[in-house]
């Protein structure tokens, strides 16, 4: 098995770290420890039991808790929700039980690099859809539907899409979901960065009985430190799989990030209301960054999410350019990292009260940029 290097890790490590203005952040503003205690009920009691709780193996498919208020969001049964490290571990156990001799898979390119760097290390054929800048950054239903045949196993949508904000409509989504159930296809709903929307607000896959959620804090919850996912599956025989893949691979949840996870979804409207507050006051600032840069910088505003994908108008590859910005303390991600090297990847919600002024440094970095 041979995994490819993941270049957008690589890159972040290399410099988020000392940065001054991180703009290549694809979460939510920050949190503490300390923050999301205070929303418990009884902080103080929250707290008593957040530092004398037993650092023992938790139970694989979750805390009852967490799932039970993980349930309650997404108006299903309990034991609908298999709780993951976050939900890198959930797309390990889907694509790790989609290896089949001949399968394939089909994925949105541009996408989150361990969507094909996970199939195709395991031996899946994989097929993409584009999600092209020229069609608006559309997701086309019809052009995923005609790559599908006997041996596809699995397709995956990601709404909203990262990097490039792009969504789906409900008659879209409901419209694959009757295609992939007609044919015995796994239909996929990577939704890490919902409810967060700027322009039409979908509804999340979970009410279609046959569709596969994967969810979890780090993005529209904006708590990645916590390490904790989620999985809505409507099918019992698929929960027993993933139940038991998963006791292969981590056993079972962190119990400290468990309990922080449940308060932050007991609180969600508190939580997702920072986030929201933050990208759409941000997002208008970064409309008029924008308006004011289109000789140099092309982009299409985000429908949802935390993240935009501009282009270098010239359609040079912007390694360099992002390589010279991180220099005048600027971190954007490449679009190498993405498989579309004139774009990069730019997020608008982790830096919070800093943005204006992180826009006010790139936009001098733009004005001097020579190529």
């Amino acid at each position: 098995m041979q995994l490819k290097p993941f270049l957008l890790d690589m890159w972040l490590d290399s410099y988020e770290h000392d940065i001054e203005f991180n703009l290549a952040s694809s979460e939510g503003p920050r949190w503490t420890v300390n923050e999301l205690l205070n929303l418990a009920g009884e902080p103080e009691e929250a707290r008593k039991r957040f530092l004398n709780h037993e650092l023992v193996y938790g139970r694989p498919a979750g805390a009852d808790g967490l799932r039970e208020a993980i349930a309650e969001m997404h108006d299903v049964s309990a034991e609908c929700v298999q709780v993951m490290t976050g939900a890198s571990e959930a797309l390990v156990v889907l694509m790790w039980l989609a290896a089949e001799p001949g399968a394939n898979v089909i994925l949105p390119r541009p996408g989150y690099a361990p969507f094909s760097a996970l199939p195709e290390s395991l031996g899946i054929e994989t097929r993409f859809y584009g999600i092209r800048r020229e069609d608006n950054f559309s997701i086309d239903v019809e052009e995923i539907m005609k790559l599908a045949d006997a041996r596809t196993n699995l397709i995956m949508v990601n709404s909203p899409h990262h990097p490039t904000g792009a969504t789906m409509s409900d008659a879209e989504m409901e419209r694959l979901h009757e295609f992939t159930s007609a044919r015995g296809i796994q239909l996929v709903s990577d939704e890490v960065y919902h409810p967060i929307y700027h322009a039409r607000e979908t509804k999340s896959a979970s009410r279609l009985p046959q569709a596969t959620v994967i969810h979890d804090f780090s993005k529209a919850f904006a708590l990645p430190g916590i390490r904790t996912g989620w999985m809505i599956e409507h099918d019992r025989k698929r929960l027993e799989r993933y139940w038991n893949a998963r006791t292969y691979f981590s056993i079972s949840n962190n119990s400290a990030g468990e309990m922080l996870a449940e308060i932050a979804m007991r609180n969600r409207d508190v939580v997702l209301r920072k986030t929201q507050e933050t990208a759409t006051l941000n997002l208008e600032h970064l409309d008029r960054f924008m308006a004011g840069h289109r000789e140099m910088l092309g982009w299409i505003r985000p429908q949802g999410g935390m993240t935009a994908f501009p282009w270098l108008v010239s359609g040079e590859n912007a390694m360099p350019f992002c390589q010279a910005a991180a220099e005048q303390g600027i971190l954007l991600a490449p679009g190498d990292c993405f498989d579309s090297p004139s774009h990069f990847r730019l997020g608008f919600a982790a830096t919070g009260d800093k943005f204006p002024r992180a826009l006010d440094r790139f936009g001098e970095f733009v004005k001097s940029w020579s190529g």
